[in-house]
């Protein structure tokens, strides 16, 4: 008989980075013989204007690992995952535990039997396998849902605090993504983190279902 060795899954707190579209704004200036210049309180200031368009931008990752929705649900699933896990390592165990009492029997047995016997035991490995390959997917899936609700939820309130606050363009700053430098002037990134966080809790009822809803869709 070959040996037979369970694979354990090992769930891990991973959560893939999730970036916005960043978009390159063009602005025309024109240029004459006389320049007029003027100041701005940026204190006071939410975005900065170049020419007629009002630009801001945010941190991404840290409106997505600050925003409390994200925050829950990551935690649901990392649990879920342990739990998961625990079963697993169950089922494994309860196999190993065969394979050893088949190994200590084995010799009182006739040829068919063992012949069987492989044969059953073998099954069992390619359904745990089977079983743990099915866990890994739907945890994974688990991860993709939540990531596409975030972005759906995160991009809808920019255009709620883009109308409220009068900015026209609201740039993603990610790590080798396309804006290397940005002014703390134009960065709203603490104040979308606040409002975002302050819209969930307000009714945290709603974003749950509609993500419950959209997990369902995305199962069918």
């Amino acid at each position: 008989m070959r040996p037979i060795n369970p694979n354990f899954i090992q769930v891990k707190k991973t959560f893939t980075r999730f970036v916005v579209l960043a978009l390159v704004a063009v602005v025309a200036y024109s240029c004459g013989n006389k320049s007029e210049s003027t100041s701005t309180d940026s204190s006071s200031m939410e975005g900065a204007a170049a020419g007629d368009l009002k630009i801001a931008y945010v941190h991404t990752d840290s409106v997505i690992n600050k925003y409390d929705f994200f925050k829950k649900k990551s935690e649901e699933i990392t649990e879920k995952g342990k739990k998961l896990d625990l079963d697993l390592q169950s089922r494994a165990k309860g196999f190993e535990q065969e394979v050893a009492l088949f190994q200590q029997t084995g010799g009182s047995m006739t040829q068919n039997q063992i012949r069987a016997k492989q044969d059953e035991l073998m099954q069992k490995e390619q359904n745990l396998l089977s079983y743990r390959n099915n866990l890994m997917q739907e945890l994974s899936g688990d991860e993709s849902n939540l990531l596409n609700e975030v972005y759906e939820q995160v991009q809808e309130y920019m255009k709620e605090y883009a109308k409220e606050n009068g900015i026209d363009l609201i740039l993603s700053h990610t790590r080798g993504g396309a804006i290397w430098y940005g002014t703390d002037a134009i960065d709203v990134t603490n104040s979308v983190v606040t409002g975002l966080n302050k819209k969930y809790n307000a009714n945290p009822g709603a974003a749950d279902t509609k993500a419950a809803a959209a997990d369902s869709t995305a199962k069918k």
